[in-house]
């Protein structure tokens, strides 16, 4: 059982040992770029500590809007640098420093339908801005599983073959994201590894948390959308500082999610039967899904340590003993496209 937030965070920042060698090898700073989302923090700290490890001197920056001060000064406590910046700003970009290494997790997801001119700038436009000011750099960016439509259960995911089919604003807005950080790496010769991340798992956010917090709350739980996968947010932060090594052009691209295709109603039952809650369903089941094939960075990083049977006995225990949630819900039964 993990038991509070710090012991949380150590261990969701905790580096593997091929996480500390390419950190070994990896050569100059690293900057992330929106260290405030979810992830950041725990990935600047992984970066940190694997770099620390490796015995490597090197600066790891951590750039953001910082509305919350609190977390610039825990940043800073564990040695990453801070630096405040509205990324859209161009002047602002432009004065931040140069390094060999960025890692690119600015975006826009929640709050994108009525605001659909602000997600294009973010997911669209900012790359162009970002590529132009780093082209001399290796960047590691994060994308999305929704790029992809729907598909069957029985197909297993969509991998990073298949055609392109994005519904809706936001994952269109993601498609363009994608296809500038390409123009940018076939042009400057820019190496760059593309992450279509498909639902990573912090006790304190992502879909187990949302599933497990509705059988909680006796709140319907739809099934419209009946699978999903997802990964632990420690494995996730091991495979995208392993991406370093795996930039190229044009770019590399991975899918990043668990080897489980995981049903809502058995998660919830299974949440059910651990929170002494029995869940509450609506809506019909089908077998179309918004699903990744992760089987190529399996090949490359090895598969995930933590299964999705350990997160769900994490994710029960954490919210059983009251443990805090960020409130912000994955939204991950919409099938419209709309968040």
């Amino acid at each position: 059982m993990i038991r509070d937030c710090h012991a949380l965070d150590e261990l969701l920042s905790r580096p593997p040992a091929a996480v500390v060698e390419t950190m070994g090898r990896l050569e100059g700073d690293l900057l992330v770029l929106g260290v405030g989302g979810k992830m950041g923090p725990s990935l600047a700290a992984m970066a940190r500590r694997a770099s620390d490890s490796a015995g490597v001197k090197r600066r790891v920056i951590g750039v953001a809007r910082f509305s919350v001060p609190a977390l610039e000064v825990k940043l800073q406590a564990q040695g990453i640098e801070t630096v405040r910046c509205d990324l859209l700003d161009e002047a602002a970009l432009n004065r931040l420093p140069e390094v060999p290494n960025v890692l690119y997790l600015a975006g826009m997801k929640f709050g994108a339908t009525g605001r659909e001119s602000l997600t294009w700038a973010m997911n669209s436009y900012l790359p162009c801005l970002v590529c132009r000011r780093f082209s001399r750099s290796r960047i590691v960016a994060f994308s999305t599983g929704n790029v992809y439509g729907l598909t069957s259960v029985q197909a297993g995911g969509s991998r990073e073959t298949d055609p392109l089919a994005p519904v809706g604003e936001y994952a269109m807005s993601c498609v363009g994201r994608e296809r500038l950080f390409e123009h940018f790496s076939r042009a400057l010769g820019m190496p760059v590894a593309l992450i279509r991340l498909n639902y990573a798992c912090d006790l304190r956010y992502g879909v187990l948390v949302d599933i497990a917090q509705k059988v909680q709350a006796g709140a319907p739980i739809d099934l419209a959308m009946s699978w999903f996968n997802t990964i632990w947010q420690g494995d996730a932060n091991a495979m995208a500082l392993r991406c370093f090594e795996r930039a190229a052009t044009p770019p590399a691209v991975v899918n990043v999610t668990g080897p489980e295709v995981l049903n809502v109603r058995e998660v919830a039952l299974e949440f059910g039967k651990r929170l002494g809650r029995p869940p509450v369903f609506t809506g019909r089941e089908t077998d179309q899904a918004l699903l990744s094939d992760a089987s190529r960075a399996f090949g490359w990083f090895g598969r995930p340590t933590v299964s999705a049977a350990e997160l769900i006995e994490w994710v029960a225990d954490w919210l059983a003993s009251g443990g805090p949630t960020l409130n912000k819900p994955t939204h991950f039964e919409s099938r419209d496209g709309r968040f």
